[in-house]
């Protein structure tokens, strides 16, 4: 069930500097899983939220995403995990990442400071009790942790994308960098559970493993994004060894923009 965790980064559309870090947005996710005579059961909720604060003396961005299960699935298995991220709201660049994960006996901690100018991170992370690690690792225009991604994806035109096309990310994660594939499918309405029909921007996305472009072990996930301005992650289907995993949009509060994309 560890794939929950991962929900919070694995919503992503496209490369390019963004635009959408807006004080005042919430946006409210329901993870649900289905297996083969299994119904459809909501196991989990999502919520990623952006603010301003001070920063070593500075005012950034702040996004909170959290990842909890619900109370009725904590029987069985208890997440409740938490990413933040700190952005210059010049650059638009990250500052400081951090995460602080809890999945049943399961602890993990990291944060990443980011130095622009020597093009460098720093990297520290402990999981359970074991010592602490740290590394410097070198950083390119596209590195990025993966709350950074949720947010630096959504600003493309959707007139940028070709159908078939695939284009490749790097992910910042623990001590080493891993690459995330996508692929442009096509436009497609979707209706969201209690939310209405949208039109989305469709993705099928993989991400290789920890040896560089191998995409031969990590099957291929799928992503439907609003078709609007606001680029928003509408629905994330995954699957897993047995079944599959959801996540869906369940509340949209504070948009920069209008929500052009659900039809009325």
């Amino acid at each position: 069930m560890k794939h929950l965790s991962i929900f919070l980064f694995l919503l992503l559309p496209s490369v390019v500097v963004a635009q959408l870090y807006h004080p005042g947005e919430e946006l409210s996710y329901s993870v649900s899983y289905r297996a083969k005579l299994i119904p459809n059961v909501e196991a989990a909720t999502v919520t990623v939220k952006t603010t301003r604060e001070e920063y070593n003396g500075k005012e950034v961005y702040k996004v909170v995403g959290h990842g909890k299960t619900l109370p009725t699935y904590r029987l069985f298995f208890t997440l409740d995990d938490y990413y933040t991220i700190r952005i210059d709201p010049e650059t638009m660049r990250t500052v400081r990442f951090d995460s602080d994960l809890h999945e049943g006996d399961y602890t993990f901690r990291s944060r990443y400071d980011y130095d622009w100018e020597q093009m460098q991170v720093s990297t520290w992370w402990q999981s359970r009790q074991r010592t602490p690690q740290q590394r410097k690792i070198d950083l390119t225009t596209e590195s990025m942790d993966a709350i950074s991604l949720f947010f630096n994806m959504r600003s493309a035109k959707a007139d940028s994308f070709r159908e078939g096309e695939q284009r490749t990310l790097q992910l910042l994660l623990e001590d080493t960098v891993r690459y995330l594939n996508y692929r442009y499918i096509g436009r497609e309405e979707k209706k969201i559970r209690r939310m209405g029909k949208f039109r989305t921007l469709k993705f099928a996305c993989q991400i290789g493993s920890s040896e560089g472009y191998s995409f031969t072990d990590g099957d291929e996930f799928f992503l439907w994004i609003s078709d609007d301005k606001n680029k928003i992650p509408l629905w994330l289907e995954s699957p897993i060894k047995v079944g599959s995993i959801q996540a869906y949009i369940t509340e949209l509060k504070g948009l920069k923009y209008p929500l052009d994309s659900k039809i009325k």
